[in-house]
């Protein structure tokens, strides 16, 4: 998935900003008797709804986590959509059509469930689109070849399919339910990137040479895709609490070297990682540093993508305002004959 961003910290205050003391005021009974029944249901393993009380604390972490991930997903369509005019093959052509379609529906279900929290769709866009609200880092790399659109398939969403399962099982049902769907389908997505590089690397020595060249790019920014080290990740033990987040970062992160490694061998692929190794005592691959500073980089504007994608993303934005427009225009006709049908029906 890509909700890396519920881990980072929050911005730093302005320097020389006033500094207030927080005055806690104790809760009302009837508050107390809400924050038992909302702690009932965590406790149980049960599911918070629209309709339920639940703490604001809580509900602005689900629609910052959600938002990100829906903006990553309509972000995330523009590495591949940039390569449907050049793909090699009509089936190919088909394929990737579907997938980033698949994306935008991806998108418009997180959306929703955003907006069951009370939150505007509208003011969600342009928290995007001003730079304010975050989206994963993984797409704002490039996609240089065609090698580069079965990779993201393979690895970038292998690592979503390994951060999204658990979300199935988050506390909030909206979110838990639109997971379901999506995890079957970036489910296939993998495997169609992974069938790709497979029939790429039974080409010619150019065609693997691409795909290593590929796998050598995106390695290590999928691996960073899982969030900042667990020790560097404030929020998580509340987020674990609430029973938003399931698996911390590390261990999500160790599960997918685990799961890829074999799969790199029978691709025929080599990792790049002079430090991996498997570890016969613990079963884990054990794996070399991850730069740090190349993610934070990136995750605060300065990749290599950054400005292009979200330019894009306004243009497309502003490009399709008439559409929306006229969409208003018709349902309020809609909306204003049926009514003059029912009066006169009445009258």
């Amino acid at each position: 998935m890509y909700t890396q961003a519920l881990d980072l910290p929050q911005q730093p205050e302005a320097a020389g900003a006033a500094r207030l003391k927080v005055v806690v005021t104790p809760p009302s009974e009837a508050q107390a008797r809400s924050q038992a029944r909302f702690d009932a249901v965590l406790d149980a393993d049960g599911k918070i709804e629209p309709q339920d009380w639940m703490p604001e604390a809580y509900r602005k972490t689900l629609v910052r986590q959600i938002s990100q991930h829906a903006h990553s997903e309509i972000v995330g369509m523009l590495p591949e959509g940039n390569w449907i005019s050049r793909a090699p093959s009509l089936k190919r052509k088909a394929i990737l059509l579907a997938k980033v379609q698949d994306e935008a529906g991806h998108g418009q279900y997180l959306y929703s469930a955003a907006e069951t929290l009370g939150a505007s769709r509208e003011d969600l866009l342009h928290a995007l689109h001003t730079g304010r609200a975050k989206y994963s880092s993984i797409f704002n790399y490039p996609t240089l070849n065609w090698a580069d659109v079965g990779v993201i398939g393979w690895l970038v969403d292998g690592a979503a399919i390994m951060n999204q399962i658990p979300l199935c099982r988050c506390s909030y049902g909206p979110y838990a339910r639109a997971m379901i769907r999506i995890c079957k389908e970036e489910s296939f997505h993998q495997r169609q990137g992974f069938e790709s590089l497979m029939l790429l690397m039974q080409g010619t020595p150019g065609q693997r040479a691409m795909v290593q060249d590929a796998v050598n790019r995106w390695w290590w920014p999928v691996l960073a895709m899982f969030g900042p080290p667990d020790a560097d990740s404030p929020n998580t033990a509340q987020s674990t609490r609430w029973g938003i987040k399931r698996i911390s970062n590390d261990a999500l992160r160790q599960k997918f070297v685990d799961a890829t490694v074999p799969q790199a061998k029978v691709l025929g692929v080599s990792v790049p990682d002079p430090e991996l190794r498997l570890d016969e005592a613990t079963g884990h691959y054990h794996y070399g540093p991850i730069d740090w500073d190349d993610f934070w980089r990136v995750v605060n504007g300065q990749g290599p993508c950054n400005a292009e994608r979200l330019a894009t993303r306004v243009k497309a934005d502003a490009d399709g305002a008439w559409v929306r427009e006229a969409s208003l225009a018709y349902a309020a006709k809609q909306a204003a004959r049926q009514g003059a049908a029912t009066a006169q029906e009445a009258a």
